[in-house]
Protein backbone atom coordinates (compact mmCIF):
# COMPACT_ATOMS: atom_id res chain seq x y z
CA UNK A 1 0.00 0.00 0.00
CA UNK A 2 1.22 3.30 -1.16
CA UNK A 3 1.67 6.45 0.97
CA UNK A 4 -1.63 8.14 -1.31
CA UNK A 5 -3.42 4.99 -0.39
CA UNK A 6 -3.03 5.18 2.86
CA UNK A 7 -4.60 8.61 2.87
CA UNK A 8 -7.57 8.12 1.24
CA UNK A 9 -10.65 8.61 2.97
CA UNK A 10 -13.31 6.06 3.55
CA UNK A 11 -16.22 6.68 1.34
CA UNK A 12 -19.75 5.67 1.02
CA UNK A 13 -21.83 5.12 -1.87
CA UNK A 14 -25.17 6.88 -1.44
CA UNK A 15 -28.42 7.44 -3.54
CA UNK A 16 -30.56 9.77 -1.29
CA UNK A 17 -29.91 12.35 2.01
CA UNK A 18 -33.67 13.02 2.85
CA UNK A 19 -34.00 15.63 5.77
CA UNK A 20 -37.17 16.01 7.79
CA UNK A 21 -37.79 12.40 7.68
CA UNK A 22 -41.12 11.88 10.01
CA UNK A 23 -40.90 7.93 9.41
CA UNK A 24 -37.72 6.80 10.47
CA UNK A 25 -37.75 6.78 14.03
CA UNK A 26 -38.72 9.17 16.48
CA UNK A 27 -38.70 13.05 16.32
CA UNK A 28 -37.60 14.97 12.94
CA UNK A 29 -34.70 12.82 11.38
CA UNK A 30 -32.10 13.15 8.60
CA UNK A 31 -32.01 9.15 6.73
CA UNK A 32 -28.91 8.42 4.56
CA UNK A 33 -29.94 6.08 1.88
CA UNK A 34 -26.61 3.68 1.31
CA UNK A 35 -26.47 1.83 -2.31
CA UNK A 36 -26.67 -2.16 -2.26
CA UNK A 37 -28.43 -4.99 -0.96
CA UNK A 38 -28.22 -8.87 -0.73
CA UNK A 39 -31.75 -9.08 -1.11
CA UNK A 40 -33.89 -8.88 -4.06
CA UNK A 41 -37.67 -7.86 -2.54
CA UNK A 42 -40.12 -7.92 -5.63
CA UNK A 43 -41.70 -5.17 -4.02
CA UNK A 44 -38.66 -2.89 -3.45
CA UNK A 45 -39.90 0.70 -3.64
CA UNK A 46 -36.33 1.59 -4.40
CA UNK A 47 -34.69 -0.48 -6.95
CA UNK A 48 -31.83 2.12 -7.49
CA UNK A 49 -30.62 0.94 -3.93
CA UNK A 50 -30.06 -2.97 -4.75
CA UNK A 51 -26.73 -2.11 -6.49
CA UNK A 52 -23.53 -1.58 -4.95
CA UNK A 53 -23.13 0.65 -8.36
CA UNK A 54 -24.03 3.47 -9.88
CA UNK A 55 -26.91 3.59 -12.07
CA UNK A 56 -28.62 5.74 -15.03
CA UNK A 57 -32.06 6.49 -14.31
CA UNK A 58 -34.01 8.00 -17.77
CA UNK A 59 -37.14 9.76 -16.20
CA UNK A 60 -39.18 10.10 -19.91
CA UNK A 61 -41.41 13.01 -18.92
CA UNK A 62 -38.59 15.27 -18.31
CA UNK A 63 -37.24 14.61 -21.46
CA UNK A 64 -38.11 17.68 -23.61
CA UNK A 65 -36.99 15.82 -26.72
CA UNK A 66 -34.45 14.59 -29.91
CA UNK A 67 -35.64 18.13 -31.87
CA UNK A 68 -35.11 20.56 -29.11
CA UNK A 69 -32.64 18.70 -27.68
CA UNK A 70 -30.55 15.85 -28.52
CA UNK A 71 -27.24 17.11 -26.50
CA UNK A 72 -27.19 13.17 -24.73
CA UNK A 73 -27.03 11.87 -28.40
CA UNK A 74 -23.34 13.49 -29.04
CA UNK A 75 -21.96 13.10 -25.32
CA UNK A 76 -22.54 9.30 -25.16
CA UNK A 77 -19.15 7.84 -26.97
CA UNK A 78 -20.25 4.31 -26.49
CA UNK A 79 -23.75 4.88 -28.36
CA UNK A 80 -25.62 4.12 -25.50
CA UNK A 81 -28.19 6.75 -26.50
CA UNK A 82 -30.13 6.97 -29.62
CA UNK A 83 -33.16 8.82 -31.01
CA UNK A 84 -36.22 6.11 -29.71
CA UNK A 85 -39.56 5.42 -31.35
CA UNK A 86 -41.54 6.32 -28.44
CA UNK A 87 -43.41 9.57 -28.25
CA UNK A 88 -45.83 11.38 -25.72
CA UNK A 89 -47.80 15.02 -26.45
CA UNK A 90 -46.43 18.08 -24.40
CA UNK A 91 -48.17 20.93 -22.88
CA UNK A 92 -49.35 21.50 -26.32
CA UNK A 93 -50.15 18.27 -27.83
CA UNK A 94 -46.94 18.53 -29.68
CA UNK A 95 -45.59 15.22 -30.24
CA UNK A 96 -42.30 14.29 -28.55
CA UNK A 97 -39.53 12.40 -29.37
CA UNK A 98 -37.65 10.56 -26.98
CA UNK A 99 -34.08 8.88 -26.83
CA UNK A 100 -33.41 5.18 -26.08
CA UNK A 101 -30.94 3.73 -24.04
CA UNK A 102 -29.28 0.81 -24.69
CA UNK A 103 -28.24 -0.92 -21.55
CA UNK A 104 -26.04 -3.43 -22.82
CA UNK A 105 -23.96 -0.63 -24.22
CA UNK A 106 -24.28 1.65 -21.28
CA UNK A 107 -21.27 1.68 -18.51
CA UNK A 108 -23.31 4.57 -16.37
CA UNK A 109 -20.62 6.61 -16.59
CA UNK A 110 -22.55 9.93 -16.24
CA UNK A 111 -21.52 12.21 -18.86
CA UNK A 112 -24.91 12.37 -20.47
CA UNK A 113 -26.64 13.01 -16.98
CA UNK A 114 -24.36 16.31 -16.57
CA UNK A 115 -25.19 16.98 -20.02
CA UNK A 116 -28.99 16.77 -19.11
CA UNK A 117 -30.21 20.25 -18.64
CA UNK A 118 -33.88 19.02 -18.01
CA UNK A 119 -32.63 16.21 -15.80
CA UNK A 120 -34.57 13.54 -17.41
CA UNK A 121 -31.19 11.45 -16.92
CA UNK A 122 -29.44 11.40 -13.47
CA UNK A 123 -27.19 9.57 -12.10
CA UNK A 124 -28.21 7.36 -8.55
CA UNK A 125 -25.04 6.94 -6.26
CA UNK A 126 -22.78 9.56 -4.88
CA UNK A 127 -19.45 9.00 -2.79
CA UNK A 128 -19.57 10.43 0.21
CA UNK A 129 -16.71 11.13 2.72
CA UNK A 130 -17.83 10.72 6.55
CA UNK A 131 -17.04 14.25 7.03
CA UNK A 132 -19.50 15.24 3.81
CA UNK A 133 -22.18 13.02 5.52
CA UNK A 134 -21.68 14.62 8.97
CA UNK A 135 -21.39 18.12 7.54
CA UNK A 136 -24.81 17.57 6.28
CA UNK A 137 -25.87 16.55 9.18
CA UNK A 138 -24.72 19.29 11.31
CA UNK A 139 -27.40 21.48 8.94
CA UNK A 140 -30.65 19.40 10.66
CA UNK A 141 -29.11 19.58 14.53
CA UNK A 142 -31.39 22.32 15.43
CA UNK A 143 -34.58 20.13 14.09
CA UNK A 144 -33.37 16.89 16.20
CA UNK A 145 -32.99 19.56 19.23
CA UNK A 146 -36.55 20.60 18.77
CA UNK A 147 -38.17 17.44 17.88
CA UNK A 148 -36.10 14.72 20.00
CA UNK A 149 -34.88 13.08 16.50
CA UNK A 150 -31.90 12.56 14.71
CA UNK A 151 -29.79 10.39 12.14
CA UNK A 152 -31.05 6.98 10.37
CA UNK A 153 -29.05 4.76 8.09
CA UNK A 154 -31.12 3.37 5.49
CA UNK A 155 -30.14 1.26 2.26
CA UNK A 156 -29.92 -1.14 0.54
CA UNK A 157 -29.14 -2.56 3.55
CA UNK A 158 -26.69 0.06 5.35
CA UNK A 159 -24.26 -2.89 7.15
CA UNK A 160 -23.17 -3.82 3.43
CA UNK A 161 -21.42 -0.85 3.83
CA UNK A 162 -19.92 -1.77 6.97
CA UNK A 163 -17.21 0.63 7.88
CA UNK A 164 -18.86 3.47 6.79
CA UNK A 165 -22.09 3.24 8.59
CA UNK A 166 -19.85 2.22 11.65
CA UNK A 167 -17.97 5.64 11.14
CA UNK A 168 -21.15 8.01 10.68
CA UNK A 169 -22.82 6.25 13.86
CA UNK A 170 -19.93 7.22 16.26
CA UNK A 171 -19.56 10.52 14.53
CA UNK A 172 -23.20 10.91 15.44
CA UNK A 173 -23.28 9.86 18.89
CA UNK A 174 -19.77 11.53 19.29
CA UNK A 175 -21.79 14.78 18.63
CA UNK A 176 -24.92 13.25 21.14
CA UNK A 177 -27.05 12.85 17.99
CA UNK A 178 -29.73 9.91 18.91
CA UNK A 179 -29.53 7.60 15.65
CA UNK A 180 -31.13 4.74 14.32
CA UNK A 181 -30.21 2.04 11.60
CA UNK A 182 -32.46 0.78 9.09
CA UNK A 183 -31.64 -2.95 8.51
CA UNK A 184 -32.92 -5.99 6.93
CA UNK A 185 -31.08 -8.16 9.46
CA UNK A 186 -29.10 -10.12 6.64
CA UNK A 187 -25.92 -9.40 7.16
CA UNK A 188 -21.99 -10.67 9.34
CA UNK A 189 -23.33 -10.41 12.67
CA UNK A 190 -19.92 -9.13 13.45
CA UNK A 191 -20.98 -5.72 12.20
CA UNK A 192 -24.27 -5.52 14.04
CA UNK A 193 -22.00 -6.14 17.13
CA UNK A 194 -19.33 -3.57 16.02
CA UNK A 195 -22.35 -0.67 15.41
CA UNK A 196 -24.18 -2.07 19.00
CA UNK A 197 -22.98 0.50 21.21
CA UNK A 198 -23.41 3.96 18.67
CA UNK A 199 -27.19 2.22 17.65
CA UNK A 200 -30.28 3.71 19.88
CA UNK A 201 -32.79 1.91 17.80
CA UNK A 202 -32.89 -0.86 15.27
CA UNK A 203 -35.58 -0.54 12.56
CA UNK A 204 -35.37 -4.04 11.88
CA UNK A 205 -37.57 -5.86 8.92
CA UNK A 206 -39.06 -9.18 9.32
CA UNK A 207 -40.57 -10.17 6.00
CA UNK A 208 -41.55 -13.63 6.56
CA UNK A 209 -41.06 -16.63 9.11
CA UNK A 210 -40.75 -19.51 6.72
CA UNK A 211 -37.06 -19.71 5.10
CA UNK A 212 -38.05 -22.08 2.02
CA UNK A 213 -40.60 -18.63 0.79
CA UNK A 214 -38.21 -16.00 2.46
CA UNK A 215 -35.59 -17.54 -0.43
CA UNK A 216 -37.96 -18.43 -3.01
CA UNK A 217 -39.35 -15.08 -2.98
CA UNK A 218 -36.44 -12.67 -1.78
CA UNK A 219 -33.51 -14.45 -3.00
CA UNK A 220 -32.27 -15.58 0.49
CA UNK A 221 -32.88 -17.72 3.71
CA UNK A 222 -33.86 -15.78 6.77
CA UNK A 223 -31.65 -17.81 9.57
CA UNK A 224 -29.80 -15.16 9.58
CA UNK A 225 -32.30 -12.26 9.77
CA UNK A 226 -33.71 -14.20 12.60
CA UNK A 227 -30.73 -15.20 14.74
CA UNK A 228 -29.45 -11.42 14.66
CA UNK A 229 -32.97 -10.22 15.57
CA UNK A 230 -32.76 -12.42 18.78
CA UNK A 231 -28.92 -11.36 19.29
CA UNK A 232 -29.68 -7.93 19.28
CA UNK A 233 -32.17 -8.49 22.21
CA UNK A 234 -29.59 -10.76 24.25
CA UNK A 235 -27.17 -7.38 23.55
CA UNK A 236 -29.50 -5.05 25.24
CA UNK A 237 -30.14 -3.53 21.53
CA UNK A 238 -33.82 -1.90 20.97
CA UNK A 239 -35.60 -2.81 17.97
CA UNK A 240 -38.73 -0.88 16.16
CA UNK A 241 -39.90 -4.28 14.35
CA UNK A 242 -41.01 -3.64 10.58
CA UNK A 243 -43.44 -5.80 8.31
CA UNK A 244 -44.06 -4.87 4.76
CA UNK A 245 -46.87 -6.43 4.32
CA UNK A 246 -47.26 -8.09 0.85
CA UNK A 247 -50.74 -9.59 -0.92
CA UNK A 248 -50.41 -13.59 -0.96
CA UNK A 249 -46.78 -13.48 0.63
CA UNK A 250 -46.74 -12.70 4.32
CA UNK A 251 -50.10 -11.56 4.83
CA UNK A 252 -51.50 -14.79 6.19
CA UNK A 253 -52.89 -15.35 9.88
CA UNK A 254 -50.58 -18.17 10.31
CA UNK A 255 -47.50 -15.96 9.55
CA UNK A 256 -48.74 -12.99 11.46
CA UNK A 257 -49.39 -15.51 14.48
CA UNK A 258 -45.92 -16.78 13.48
CA UNK A 259 -44.17 -13.26 13.81
CA UNK A 260 -45.82 -12.38 16.68
CA UNK A 261 -44.84 -15.16 18.79
CA UNK A 262 -41.09 -14.25 17.60
CA UNK A 263 -41.56 -10.89 18.16
CA UNK A 264 -42.96 -11.93 22.01
CA UNK A 265 -39.75 -13.98 22.58
CA UNK A 266 -37.66 -10.90 22.15
CA UNK A 267 -39.38 -9.26 25.21
CA UNK A 268 -38.37 -5.68 26.12
CA UNK A 269 -36.16 -5.36 23.25
CA UNK A 270 -39.37 -4.89 20.81
CA UNK A 271 -40.38 -1.03 21.65
CA UNK A 272 -43.39 -1.56 18.57
CA UNK A 273 -44.32 -3.03 15.49
CA UNK A 274 -44.93 -1.34 12.46
CA UNK A 275 -46.96 -2.39 10.09
CA UNK A 276 -46.15 -1.46 6.25
CA UNK A 277 -48.69 -1.72 3.72
CA UNK A 278 -47.73 -2.62 0.10
CA UNK A 279 -47.89 0.24 -2.32
CA UNK A 280 -47.10 0.20 -5.82
CA UNK A 281 -45.38 3.32 -6.36
CA UNK A 282 -41.89 1.92 -7.13
CA UNK A 283 -43.27 0.10 -9.97
CA UNK A 284 -42.24 3.69 -12.03
CA UNK A 285 -38.73 3.74 -11.26
CA UNK A 286 -37.94 -0.39 -12.68
CA UNK A 287 -38.98 1.68 -15.63
CA UNK A 288 -36.53 4.49 -15.21
CA UNK A 289 -33.95 2.38 -14.54
CA UNK A 290 -34.46 -0.62 -17.31
CA UNK A 291 -34.06 -2.76 -14.72
CA UNK A 292 -34.62 -6.68 -15.14
CA UNK A 293 -36.03 -8.84 -12.77
CA UNK A 294 -39.63 -9.61 -10.43
CA UNK A 295 -41.46 -6.82 -9.94
CA UNK A 296 -44.88 -7.05 -8.13
CA UNK A 297 -47.87 -5.05 -9.38
CA UNK A 298 -50.89 -6.27 -6.87
CA UNK A 299 -53.22 -4.54 -5.32
CA UNK A 300 -52.77 -2.91 -1.99
CA UNK A 301 -53.92 -4.84 1.33
CA UNK A 302 -57.53 -3.52 1.88
CA UNK A 303 -57.72 -1.27 5.25
CA UNK A 304 -59.88 -4.38 7.08
CA UNK A 305 -57.01 -6.36 6.02
CA UNK A 306 -54.78 -4.35 8.12
CA UNK A 307 -57.40 -3.91 10.67
CA UNK A 308 -57.46 -7.62 11.53
CA UNK A 309 -53.68 -8.29 11.51
CA UNK A 310 -53.34 -4.99 13.71
CA UNK A 311 -55.33 -6.74 16.31
CA UNK A 312 -54.04 -9.96 15.82
CA UNK A 313 -51.09 -9.15 16.99
CA UNK A 314 -52.52 -6.27 19.72
CA UNK A 315 -54.35 -9.09 20.81
CA UNK A 316 -51.11 -11.15 21.56
CA UNK A 317 -50.11 -8.21 23.92
CA UNK A 318 -47.81 -6.54 21.29
CA UNK A 319 -47.76 -2.49 20.27
CA UNK A 320 -48.82 -2.17 17.02
CA UNK A 321 -48.79 1.28 14.62
CA UNK A 322 -49.51 1.21 11.09
CA UNK A 323 -47.28 3.08 8.72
Amino acid sequence: MNNNEKKRPLTGKIYDIQGFSVQDGPGIRTTIFLKGCPLRCPWCHSPESQQFYNQLSWMAMRCVGVAKCGVCLGVCTRGAITPGTNTYADAKQEEIQLVKVDRSLCNNCGDCAKACSAEALYICGKDYTVDEVIERIRQDIPFYNMSGGGVTISGGEALAQPEFTLQVLKSCKFMGINTALDTTGYADFKYMEAVLPYTDLFLYDLKHMNSEMHQKVIGVPNERILDNAGKIAEYGGKMQIRIPVIPNFNDSKKNFAETGEFCKQLGEAVTVIQLLPYHNLGVVKYERLQQEGKVLEAKPPSEEKIKNLKQLLTEMGLTVVVH
